[in-house]
């Protein structure tokens, strides 16, 4: 079927990098982005720059008011899709307008998980997924409040940090005593946690057992703590619970908590892809790994936009994310888990440094502190199965573009 026009839910990175590739591709035909927020913006900034007043909204945005216009996307603002129309070839707004679609890209993302506990959907208690979210914080913090901070993955500490950059008391809370482990390895994540107290913050390795709201000021009880702990502010950092409810209500396959898709991002119905946090990928009918990163969201709209187009999708290459924290940019390359060895290079606690993962003479993954050049190198060791020594890897004055080189020499041999 000739494809006039594609309709994009959300207007996060994976649907605006779906609207990117299909003009980059070629593509012709009708192209609508429709988006619940004021324009789409980044993400990642929300719990630094955005959060902590040094950037406004504007600066973030993902694309420029004019690239809609230079590429012929529509941009419909501040509005949701309530129904897929598939059988007729077309969505339905929210106001009730019809918009035609001969095929729907869900790029529908997801929302701040809560905990199970007490209190939790209180209205004086924070998360942060949006712009309206950071604004709503940083107002609560800018009167140097005490705050909670539920959760210590890449968000939570990241809040952490910007918090005490505001002067604020910080305490953060997670049952596990070193998170992110298997993404960052244990030494690393364990550094990386210590942070925190290193900079001011305090860490309880307790999870939330209830919150209650109450006169401006929020009381908590955490597990093994025999008093409650008054706090000003309190931010959920739990997690992302994937948006699927159009999905649903629109007889899509879902599994795992996202939806199903194909290789090329193709859902239970031929005429609806879904991209970014929201999907789950499925390789000749298995689940595979999947990555919850900005990268790893851009890349699902190549792929569902190649798919559109009939044309080849980008080949997959290994996992990559980065996180910023009391000043140190921290960089993650493949996997860490499960490896046969991790090399560090460098002195750990005294960046820059980096940790491999290897199994045999192959690189799997990386983690760097102040040092993207080994990330990135790490990154083409993996991609291109290149056979390393461990000796070499680990000694910082070795040069990791010179063992790339030797490959493509032997290559070439």
């Amino acid at each position: 079927m000739t494809v006039h026009s594609v309709v994009i839910v959300g207007g996060g990175i994976a649907g605006v990098s779906t609207a990117a590739a299909l003009r980059a591709g070629g593509f012709d035909g009708d192209v609508t982005l429709v988006d619940a927020g004021e324009f789409p913006y980044d993400r990642p900034p929300l719990s630094k720059d955005y959060l902590a007043g040094r950037v406004d909204l504007k600066s973030i945005a993902l694309q420029l008011p004019q690239w809609y216009d230079d590429h012929r996307v529509r941009l419909i603002s501040q509005t949701s899709v309530d129904e897929l129309r598939t059988d007729l070839g077309a969505v339905e707004l929210s106001d009730g307008t019809t918009l035609p679609a001969d095929k729907v890209v869900l790029a529908t993302g997801g929302r701040p998980a809560r905990p199970p506990v007490d209190g939790v959907t209180n209205p004086g208690i924070h998360v942060l997924r949006t712009a309206d979210d950071a604004d709503r914080l940083r107002v609560a913090l800018a009167s140097r409040a005490r705050i909670l901070i539920v959760g210590a993955g890449l968000i939570g500490a990241e809040v952490a940090s910007t918090a005490r950059q505001l002067g604020c008391e910080v305490v953060i809370a997670d049952p596990v005593a070193a998170p992110l482990a298997s993404a960052f390895s244990p030494d690393v994540a364990t550094w990386l946690h210590g942070m925190h107290e290193r900079h001011g913050a305090t860490t309880v390795s307790a999870a939330i057992q209830s919150l209650d709201v109450a006169g401006g000021s929020i009381s908590t009880v955490l597990a093994g703590c025999d008093q409650p702990q008054v706090f000003d502010v309190v931010l959920l950092a739990v997690g992302m619970a994937p948006e699927t409810s159009l999905a649903q209500t629109g007889g899509l396959r879902v599994g795992r908590g996202r939806i199903a898709v194909d290789a090329g991002q193709v859902t239970s119905n031929p005429a609806v892809l879904a991209v970014g946090d929201a999907a789950h990928r499925h390789i000749d009918g298995v689940p595979t790994g999947r990555g919850e990163h900005w990268e790893a969201a851009q890349q699902d709209g190549q792929r569902a936009a190649a798919t559109i187009l009939g044309a080849a999708p980008p080949g997959d290459t290994a996992s990559w994310f980065w996180t910023d924290r009391y000043g140190a940019h921290v960089e993650v390359v493949g996997r860490l888990n499960d490896t046969d060895q991790l090399v560090p290079r460098g002195q750990l606690g005294q960046p820059p440094f980096s940790v491999f993962a290897v199994n045999g003479r192959h690189v799997v993954g990386a983690v760097s502190v102040d040092d993207s050049t080994a990330v990135r190198a790490a990154r083409r060791m993996i991609d291109h199965a290149v056979e390393v020594d461990a000796a070499e890897l680990s000694d910082p004055a070795t040069d990791l573009r010179r063992l790339l080189r030797r490959r493509s020499v032997e290559e070439v041999k």
